[in-house]
């Protein structure tokens, strides 16, 4: 009788474990469409270089994320929750869910409207921090130019609402907790060659200054927000 007893319980907790695990959705995690044609930011990035960087760069990067999540419970979770944790989990993973998650932000703040200065509150907040725009830019472009080798400069917002400029390596980015400096990244512009090269060779500078022309402020604006709702 107490076999068949123990039995019963070990059966129910095995049901109901499955059933939990039935209850749990894979994250759909999804390609960003590039919102303009590959010749529509000529004035800073020339054609090929955003086929390249698009379909082949970051393509790969994120089926390469899938496969790297494919047989885990990460292919549950969210890219933030995955960055929470990232030094628990192997290179594949750091590298590719970050170059999947930074170019998916990457295309959406730069518009071929894109240029000109921040306005209202994102404005104000760059104002108080950096104590101008171009106090501002001369900061970021600092980031970007300085970061050794291949890597990103970012504009974050941190855990008590206040920007920050910082520089990653690689495909690190400031949601991972693998980085000094961490908050929710709100602009980033990619410094690796692959995203300059073909126009600009080893002149990063003259991409950084050309960065300028095609940055979305709108974009940056709208997640500046998103992220001070995150923060309260």
């Amino acid at each position: 009788m107490k076999r068949i007893i123990a039995f019963t319980l070990f059966f129910s907790a095995f049901l109901a474990m499955e059933a939990q695990q039935m209850e749990r959705s894979v994250t759909k995690f999804e390609l960003t469409p590039l919102p303009y044609g590959y010749d529509a930011l000529e004035k800073a990035i020339d054609k090929e270089t955003m086929e390249i960087h698009y379909n082949r760069h970051y393509k790969g990067y994120y089926s390469n994320f899938l496969k790297a999540i494919e047989d885990t419970d990460l292919k549950y979770m969210t890219l933030e929750e995955i960055f929470a944790k990232m030094d628990s989990y192997p290179t594949a993973v750091r590298n590719n869910a970050g170059g999947y998650y930074n170019h998916s932000l990457y295309w959406l703040i730069m518009s071929p409207d894109g240029g000109g200065q921040p306005e209202g509150k994102l404005a104000e907040a760059i104002n108080s921090t950096f104590g101008s725009f171009d106090d501002f830019k001369t900061t970021f472009a600092k980031a970007g130019a300085t970061r050794f080798g291949s890597g990103w400069a970012w504009l974050s917002v941190d855990e008590n609402g206040k920007l920050f400029v910082s520089s990653s390596a690689n495909q690190d980015n400031p949601l991972m907790n693998t980085e000094d400096k961490q908050g929710t990244p709100i602009l980033g512009m990619d410094v690796w060659e692959h995203a300059y090269y073909l126009r600009y060779q080893n002149k990063r500078g003259s991409y950084i200054d050309s960065f300028w022309t095609v940055l979305n402020w709108d974009e940056v604006a709208r997640r500046y927000e998103a992220a001070l709702k995150m923060k309260k």
